[in-house]
């Protein structure tokens, strides 16, 4: 399993983004997928997730301005980012783990990407 996020870059508060993850090794609807994130100096937290039903739970800090998907045809996992603030500047990474239990709790993700950074000014 391989994990590639790309999109990351700098904006202005207002502004959008929209990340995406190209995954290797195995089909992206099939699996729990999320996107986390960390800001210097504090811990990784969930932003969002995707289980292979469709569902999907959000951060109460990102509900309303983003949007997770998948595209089934490019098999990559997506984040659309609106209304950007300061706060969401971190370094973002996509996760991967099996369906299941605790996916919608954005718990036990295995399966990391190396990270693309956010800049909100």
């Amino acid at each position: 399993v391989q994990l590639v996020e790309s999109g990351g870059g700098s904006v202005q508060a207002g502004g959008s983004l929209r990340l995406s993850c190209s995954a290797s090794g195995y089909t992206v609807r099939s699996y729990c997928m999320g996107w986390f994130r960390q800001a210097p100096g504090k811990g990784r937290e969930g932003v969002a997730v995707i289980d292979n039903d469709g569902s999907t739970s959000y951060a109460d800090s990102v509900k309303g301005r983003f949007t997770i998907s998948e595209d089934n045809a490019k098999n990559t996992l997506n984040l659309a980012m609106n209304s950007l603030k300061p706060e969401d500047t971190a370094m973002y990474y996509c996760a991967a783990r099996p369906s299941g239990a605790n996916c919608l709790r954005m718990s036990n993700f295995g399966y990391w990407g190396q990270g693309t950074q956010v800049t909100v000014s």
